[in-house]
């Protein structure tokens, strides 16, 4: 609840927390998000604090000792993924200044409101969201599939989908 409460749609801008959430989105691939969120304090310390330019230099050992720690999802694909969307996440930056600059522009800068009723209403996936998904694996990265992309959307809040009588619906 604290997450929901305090977190989840809240935009974020800023580029470590966003690779964060790319990180954490991508462990919680066939998972539920609860399990994610018991472990993102052991993620925070696994993947040093997020800093995506300390995680592009991990090597085989550091895969070795992911695949060995307890306190994440021990997924070797995973940890692979991890590391190379740091590195494509780099090029990113490189290109664009931010990544922040990169993911906004899909929604021009300020985040999609929704007016969700019902939870049954909400989509798993969008059209924005596979196109997203495109450009991101057409970049090398990988776990980042349409659905992972609108999870991270509105996680990152790009996009307001908490339901409209939500007490967050007009506060974001």
């Amino acid at each position: 609840m604290r997450y929901h409460d305090e977190e989840w749609g809240v935009p974020i801008h800023d580029d470590r927390t966003l690779f964060e959430f790319l990180v954490l989105e991508g462990a919680q691939a066939g998972l539920s998000w609860l399990t994610i969120l018991r472990r993102r304090d052991g993620y925070r310390r696994a993947f040093a604090q997020f800093s995506a330019e300390k995680v592009a230099g991990f090597g085989d050992r550091d895969i070795e000792r992911l695949v060995g720690d307890a306190s994440i999802i021990r997924n070797r694909a995973k940890i692979r993924a991890a590391i190379g969307n740091a590195r494509a996440f780099l090029e990113i930056q490189e290109e664009y200044g931010t990544f922040d600059a990169y993911i906004w522009r899909f929604v021009e800068g300020r985040p999609l409101r929704n007016a969700w009723r019902k939870l049954e209403d909400i989509p798993a996936l969008t059209p924005l969201s596979e196109a997203i998904s495109k450009d991101l694996k057409g970049r090398g990265f990988r776990f980042v599939g349409p659905t992972i992309v609108y999870a991270h959307m509105q996680a990152t809040g790009m996009v307001n989908d908490h339901l409209v009588d939500c007490f967050r619906y007009d506060e974001l």
